[in-house]
């Protein structure tokens, strides 16, 4: 019988040959201020437990024609899936799929003459293969991520035929990798657009404040050619406003300088209009300027050093067991955060949709976002490291013109080695080659007691490449208390900022039971673990925000214990149904105490 991990491994070796030489184009900047045809709504689909559907070549669509031909599969009139969504929710036999499924669908398309029409996915979970017109034309990996494909060339004005092979199976070198403690939702998870440009556009553009100096813009802008052209930036409430000219490359970079600049922040959440144009193009959108950086033990925004009241939440509907994934899903889980008194969201643990992110800006939230570079990852894999720098690029490039994105995350609960270390440095690396104006963080599970010393320590000298030291530890739930909360003293990142990213214990909504017994699983005893907690973070000198794990309750395979967990991690201040249990309204008295 073959071993279970090199079984994975020869699966892993025979999805990376499937999914493989991806051709699918990095995004370009703000898909949503486009001149977008929407494809979302219902598809076809066909279920492939076995993966025949290539070999069979079911995205040619065939039809029978004479009276010999016959075809083993038909997209019509079997089942259909809506787009964007994950299918696990849609159909109970799908509750636990991991395999491939087959979408499809017909659509119309204006034919470009001048122009050009690019296909954008703004997720699917995991791997998928694009096929248009019975051909393929791009391919991508990575559950969390934008992409695009030029298909100019490959439309027709009537009765285009779309097919999309998803395939969700967990592999060792995949991200995140084998077990994770959320659910693995497979499908077209985002939003599907066809993209009209002008055939040269404006691909790219970042623009922000200087990282300290509170009255200069710094701009940069790309076109989609190398080739020199007049391009104009404007800031019409600040009366600001440049044309320049493109270099050889198609690239120019300004900066602009305004005492009448008004900062975002939380209590103020300002955005501006501001408009990018080319001879051919124009692009418009909300951008908001702010300051960050670090100074010795502090976090400051806008010069003024701030405390973080932060929350995680899944890109879920606990309510409806589903992915989320609109603007209405992103209203429904902002809102009970602001209600809870944060100023700063941890997007747990991959990046979430655009509503989300464009969302938070507006309501005044801080983030935090990452790839999910969770427990299990093989760093020693080159293959996975590039899949690693890849999702990164993907996701700074997509949001990093969001001024709410504070903080970006290169790895959770990760042990140290030099594999480990040289891996997530690479992530530091592309991240800093593309923006200098955030803060780097990554959260440890490594904090212990020193009982010598009578202190909590951790020892992991990688914590010095970071701006932000974040720390998961579940003192009372993972972790019996060694000391008292009182006497629990920190001296961990002595120098650096420090976020307590986690912690928290389960507890199922409505139950009751002894305060003080942690197998009691009742919302007594989470709130005895939260008031200790909460006493404990007086002792870190150096605490700079916390975040409760987690601010609703959300699926896990990880967790079957059959009556207060049932595929549920119960860790949530709001349960799967959206009540608040007793630990909300310690944490809202801390925060509004803040």
């Amino acid at each position: 019988m073959m071993k279970p991990r090199t079984f994975y491994l020869a699966l892993s070796l025979f999805l990376s040959l499937i999914f493989s030489n991806s051709i699918a184009q990095q995004t370009m900047t703000n898909v949503y201020g486009r001149n977008v045809q929407s494809l979302n709504g219902k598809w076809d689909a066909i279920i492939d437990l076995y993966d025949q559907g290539r070999k069979n070549k079911i995205y040619l669509n065939k039809k029978p024609e004479t009276k010999i031909d016959f075809y083993e599969y038909s997209f019509d009139h079997g089942y259909r899936l809506n787009v964007p969504s994950d299918w696990n929710s849609q159909m109970p036999e799908l509750k636990y799929y991991e395999g491939t499924i087959w979408y499809a669908r017909r659509f119309d398309a204006a034919k470009q003459h001048t122009g050009k029409t690019f296909l954008y996915f703004g997720a699917v979970s995991y791997r998928c293969r694009i096929y248009l017109n019975g051909k393929e034309i791009g391919q991508h990996e990575g559950g969390f991520t934008p992409f695009q494909i030029d298909v100019t060339d490959a439309l027709k004005e009537r009765d285009n035929f779309l097919a999309v092979e998803v395939n969700n199976t967990r592999t060792v070198d995949a991200i995140p990798a084998m077990a994770f403690d959320w659910w693995n939702y497979g499908g077209i998870t985002r939003d599907v657009f066809l993209v009209s440009t002008p055939k040269v556009f404006i691909e790219d553009y970042f623009i922000q404040l200087d990282k300290t100096k509170a009255d200069k813009i710094n701009a940069s802008i790309k076109l989609s050619e190398k080739i020199s052209q007049s391009v104009t930036v404007e800031i019409p409430e600040l009366q600001l406003k440049q044309t320049l000219k493109t270099d050889v490359n198609g690239e120019v970079k300004t900066s602009f300088a305004s005492k009448k600049i008004k900062r975002w922040s939380p209590s103020s959440p300002t955005l501006y209009k501001v408009k990018v144009s080319s001879e051919n193009d124009q692009v418009e959108e909300q951008i908001g300027f702010r300051n960050v950086w670090v100074k010795g033990e502090d976090i400051y925004l806008n010069d003024k050093p701030i405390f973080l009241k932060s929350i995680s939440f899944h890109e879920e509907i606990p309510q409806r067991k589903g992915r989320a994934f609109s603007e209405a899903d992103a209203v429904m889980l902002l809102s009970e955060a602001k209600a809870l008194g944060c100023n700063m969201i941890r997007l747990a643990h991959y990046p979430q949709n655009e509503y989300i992110v464009r969302l938070a800006e507006k309501m005044g939230f801080l983030l935090w976002e990452e790839i999910p570079i969770w427990q299990g990852i093989d760093f020693k894999n080159e293959a996975t490291k590039a899949k690693a720098g890849k999702m990164m690029r993907e996701m700074i490039m997509r949001d990093k013109n969001r001024v709410a994105l504070t903080f970006w995350g290169v790895a959770n609960e990760t042990q140290p080695s030099e594999p480990r270390n040289a891996f997530i440095k690479s992530l530091i690396e592309i991240t800093k080659s593309i923006d200098t104006t955030r803060l780097i963080t990554a959260a440890f599970d490594l904090v212990r007691f020193n009982k010598d010393r009578q202190v909590f320590v951790m020892d992991d000298p990688f914590i010095k490449e970071l701006d932000v030291v974040a720390i998961n530890k579940y003192m009372g739930w993972y972790h019996p208390w060694p000391v008292t909360p009182d006497k629990s003293i920190w001296d961990v990142a002595k120098g650096q900022p420090l976020i307590v990213s986690e912690f928290g214990g389960e507890a199922l909504y409505g139950k009751t039971g002894d305060a003080d017994v942690v197998s009691s699983w009742s919302e007594d005893y989470q709130a005895t673990l939260y008031r200790e907690n909460l006493e404990m973070f007086k002792h870190i000198p150096n605490l700079r925000g916390t975040s409760p794990w987690v601010l609703f309750d959300f699926r896990s395979p990880f967790r079957f214990h059959p009556t207060n967990q049932e595929d549920w991690n119960r860790k949530g201040l709001v349960s799967d149904q959206g009540y608040r249990k007793k630990a909300w309204y310690l944490m809202k008295e801390y925060y509004d105490g803040k």
